[in-house]
């Protein structure tokens, strides 16, 4: 239907329904949609495919899925809307239902669908449709790559974006995909690499913006150079919760909790308010510092920010107290968790066992990793030495036995694990 064909009411109905979408105005998108029954407007495929992008912008599918059901000639967009709509909802499985059976796929489609694999953790199959991808641009490399990073794969990514470089010359990266690179540099902790990206981005004449700063704020952090990450961090034009987290995290990696709680009290008086990563960033300070009443204090801080601690949070907070030899405080705060904890939180109770010789709770810690990661060779090793340190060798030597004969696999890396060393 031509723009001309289009009644004023239908247009009207149609461009009211796409604002709703953008504000996610759940009551005014339902007025107007009902306004738009009344006067028997909702068999326009324009109304038709307006609304399947409110209501998935709302999360209500079932609404969403009975739209789309009644548009004769559906389009990209409603096609696109319900995909979409079923990954921010979580449903990837419905979502990719509906992109295989989506008759014209464009790069919206495809995007979308990688993004919702990225979300629930799925590299593989986001891998795999990415390869499909008929023709490669600089969106769809820039949404693997992301995926990739965001689910702790920097090798990949920087691999990728090598591929990018070397066999795809007239894509050229945008700041979106440095951010991203720059991210699995920091990830890895190669600042060489990360230096590289800064002659890069010279070269190929990209500005620094403050999200490009911000990404390299955190890179220069985690690689030790906080004079660099300091320096570029005031240079900021705007400094935003992320930037301020980022500095705070890399105040209290690097030991320095004196600056890192400064610039919260900095942030806090800038009425920034602060994020989860925020906490992370200072509570680590103090374990690295080795505060353990101070970590308490600023754990229960988070409350009075309207924040929920995580299940890092946690595993930092079990951290510190295992590290100060209060393994009995470290488990009672692991069996008070209202989520269920990860290996990050029982392995650091299990490292502090061995330090600190304790095998009761050790032989518990170690039993959770296991349940978890039953093939996982460190936590085997582990308790064997914890047992060899309290004079239990046969214990030890059995476990040590057990590792040999199934010839299990390393250990990973882990948060626990790094933030040891």
């Amino acid at each position: 239907m031509s723009r001309v064909g289009l009644c004023p009411s239908t247009f009207a109905v149609s461009s009211t329904l796409r604002a709703c979408a953008r504000i996610v105005d759940k009551i005014g998108g339902r007025v107007v949609h009902g306004q738009a029954y009344k006067y028997g407007l909702c068999t326009c495929v324009y109304v038709q495919t307006s609304l399947v992008d409110l209501y998935s912008k709302l999360g209500d599918m079932g609404t969403a899925q009975k739209a789309f059901d009644e548009i004769v000639d559906k389009n990209v967009v409603s096609w696109n809307a319900m995909i979409s709509g079923f990954v921010d909802c979580g449903r990837i499985e419905s979502a990719r239902g509906y992109f295989d059976k989506m008759p014209q796929k464009n790069n919206i489609s495809w995007m979308a669908m990688i993004s919702g694999y990225s979300k629930c953790g799925d590299v593989e199959s986001a891998n795999v449709l990415f390869s499909k991808l008929p023709k490669k641009d600089l969106l769809s490399f820039n949404a693997m790559i992301s995926c990739l990073v965001k689910n702790s794969k920097p090798k990949e990514a920087l691999q990728l974006f090598d591929q990018m470089l070397k066999h795809h010359v007239d894509i050229q990266p945008d700041k979106l995909t440095l951010v991203s690179v720059i991210s699995a540099c920091s990830q890895l902790g190669d600042l060489r690499f990360g230096s590289w990206i800064e002659s890069y981005m010279k070269s190929i004449k990209v500005e620094r913006d403050d999200h490009l700063c911000t990404a390299l704020i955190d890179l220069y952090a985690k690689c030790g150079n906080v004079q660099k990450a300091s320096e570029l961090f005031n240079s900021l034009e705007k400094k935003d919760v992320v930037a301020y987290s980022a500095m705070i995290l890399g105040f209290g990696i690097n030991s320095k909790i004196d600056e890192a709680t400064k610039l919260f009290k900095s942030m806090v008086d800038a009425r920034i308010p602060p994020n989860s990563a925020t906490f992370t960033g200072l509570l680590t300070g103090y374990c690295h510092a080795g505060l353990v009443e101070e970590g308490y204090k600023c754990f229960a801080m988070m409350k009075d920010h309207k924040l929920t601690p995580s299940t890092d949070h946690y595993a930092t907070m079990v951290d510190l107290l295992a590290r100060a030899g209060r393994l009995k405080e470290a488990y009672e705060m692991i069996t008070s968790m209202p989520m269920q904890p990860h290996t990050g939180v029982w392995g650091a109770l299990l490292l502090a066992c061995k330090v600190h010789n304790n095998a009761q709770l050790g032989e518990i810690a170690a039993k959770h990793c296991l349940e978890l990661e039953p093939e996982t060779t460190a936590y085997y090793s582990l308790l064997a030495d914890i047992y060899a340190s309290v004079g239990k060798w046969g214990e030890a030597r059995n476990l040590r036995k057990v590792v040999k004969e199934k010839k299990l696999r390393n250990l990973p890396g882990s948060s626990w694990m790094e933030s040891t060393t």
